[in-house]
């Protein structure tokens, strides 16, 4: 399970645009949990995004929660993206742990967070 744990990309987001996002907690049989962020212009709402990725993980063997949602604005030709918002279905995520994934995976951007705006 470790080993499947440690495939799943910490972050999946567009390459640009406003879209919803939701945190989500991986765990595996006996593995440590982890993290991780996905967010994409297709989905309707948090809970799409959710089912999806859940879906993707049990093929694996992995189970997952969602931890919250908010919306992404992702401006590539910027660098930058910015994080905030909530999730009426899952209420906030940790806007700061999206933060912190998000950096870890484009360190040449910009990344900030509020906890105001929808």
């Amino acid at each position: 399970a470790g080993e499947a744990l440690s495939r799943v990309p910490d972050v999946q987001i567009d390459g640009d645009g406003v879209f919803k996002y939701v945190l989500v907690r991986v765990r595996g049989a006996g593995a440590p949990a982890k993290d991780v962020v996905r967010g994409h212009g297709w989905a309707e709402y948090h809970a799409d995004l959710f089912e999806r990725t859940a879906e993707e993980l049990a093929r694996h063997g992995l189970s997952c929660e969602c931890l919250g949602g908010g919306r992404l604005s992702h401006q590539p030709e910027e660098r930058k993206i910015h994080v905030y918002g909530y999730s009426v279905g899952f209420g906030r995520a940790d806007h700061a742990v999206t933060t912190e994934k998000l950096k870890a995976e484009y360190p040449d951007y910009e990344i900030t967070w509020a906890d105001e705006g929808y």
